[in-house]
């Protein structure tokens, strides 16, 4: 039970994203000794997350009790692509309190340090229900008594935009887990969504909502998972390439989605080739101006030979509706189109969104880093390694 007073955020270990359990399956198989460390930033200048250092250690603590239940671990099973063995494994499992530390950044200034530490197989979870944590503890501290009408404003908003006759093939998804105003908020917004547009909400990245309103779960692979493949593989050269490959040996032309800018677009589309091509659904946009990638994109697939218009874009970076709208625009009838919108669905009430993030910095011991589109989204705690990793994969430092 938790301590008198305290309300519990995150209330089922299916309350995150569901590529933690694609990319988890994948960890369980193929690399169950790999050994990892994640760091935590707030990209937000003069937020002082320091008072509430306490309450997020109280809700870790919660969190590390829980246990999936009977139901949800059918539910995984029921899902095609989530292997038997590996819900067996999740049967046994919680995370541990061990793993984690939280404390106030030594600099003094208002930030504050959360690190994570441990086998990557019973650390992977913690990143998205510890950034959904982070965010509600501020926003219930900040705006004890915020303002749900203009957030349902907003919302609607949105919705009449999507729902508009030129717009009707226009499918989105929920994206929005970690940075959420509050789990409460979230579910109102998916519930909203689905009354609003119907068909035209491909379905949330959140399993818990999946199951309990019978939604799509969505998701493949995030960055951590090409990230950590540059200390597994064979050479760093090929770690790309190697991810690519291990994913497909686990899923077998499931779950196809390939991640592109890991080490930048221009690295994605050397290592990219038609076997790939061919192998992999489609393609998601993460960083960098998503017109020109698109354009490059579908360009890429023609110049091997491929039919862009049998593969799925996805975009998914700091996405608003009109910017949806723009990009549907642009790229319908040239690709199939998948839109997961996150932030700007589950937490525009008005108030400032905080800027968080839970990155991979090590893997086995050594360094990994993602060199992004997006220069400022790269996080790395060794400038060397960085700097060899950007001659490794032929990427420019950022001016």
């Amino acid at each position: 039970m938790p301590p008198s007073g305290l309300v519990m955020i995150i209330r089922s270990l299916l309350d995150t994203d569901l590529y933690k359990f694609t990319m988890m399956q994948v960890v369980l198989h193929h690399f169950p000794q790999a050994q990892v460390e994640y760091r935590f930033k707030c990209r937000n200048s003069g937020v002082d997350l320091t008072p509430y250092v306490d309450e997020i250690r109280s809700q870790i603590t919660q969190l590390c009790q829980l246990r999936f239940t009977d139901d949800e671990l059918d539910y995984l099973r029921g899902l095609r692509f989530i292997k038997s063995d590996f819900v067996e494994f999740l049967a046994l499992f919680h995370l541990n309190e061990k793993y984690v530390q939280v404390l106030p950044s030594v600099k003094g200034n208002g930030e504050i340090e959360i690190i994570i530490k441990g086998p990557w197989l019973h650390t992977i979870l913690f990143e998205i229900p510890l950034l959904a944590i982070v965010n509600e503890v501020y926003f219930r501290r900040t705006q004890p008594k915020p303002d749900l009408a203009e957030g349902r404003r907003r919302l609607q908003a949105k919705l009449e935009l999507l729902a508009a006759p030129p717009y009707v093939d226009c499918v989105i998804a929920d994206y929005g887990t970690r940075r959420r105003f509050s789990r409460d908020w979230q579910e109102e917004v998916l519930l909203s969504m689905r009354d609003a547009i119907g068909p035209q909400l491909a379905g949330t990245s959140n399993v818990h909502f999946a199951r309990l309103h019978n939604m799509t779960p969505l998701g493949t692979m995030a960055h951590e998972y090409l990230q950590a493949c540059q200390a597994l593989g064979p050479r760093l050269r090929d770690s790309q390439v190697y991810a690519l490959e291990r994913w497909a040996h686990e899923y077998r032309g499931d779950l196809g989605i390939a991640l592109s800018d890991t080490y930048g677009f221009d690295a994605f589309l050397r290592d990219f080739d038609l076997y790939f091509c061919k192998l992999f659904d489609g393609v998601r946009h993460d960083s960098g101006d998503p017109f020109e990638w698109g354009e490059r994109m579908i360009a890429h697939y023609a110049a091997n030979r491929v039919d862009p218009r049998g593969k799925t874009l996805i975009f998914s970076d700091a996405l608003d509706i009109p910017k949806v709208i723009e990009l549907y625009e642009r790229f319908r009838g040239r690709c199939k189109l998948a839109f997961g919108v996150g932030t700007n669905l589950t937490n525009d009430l008005g108030y400032k969104p905080l800027q968080i993030v839970i990155k991979m910095v090590r893997c086995n011991g050594q360094p990994v880093a993602k060199l992004s589109d997006t220069p400022e989204k790269t996080m790395c705690d060794d400038p060397g390694y960085l700097s060899y990793l950007r001659q490794v994969f032929a990427v420019q430092a950022p001016a």
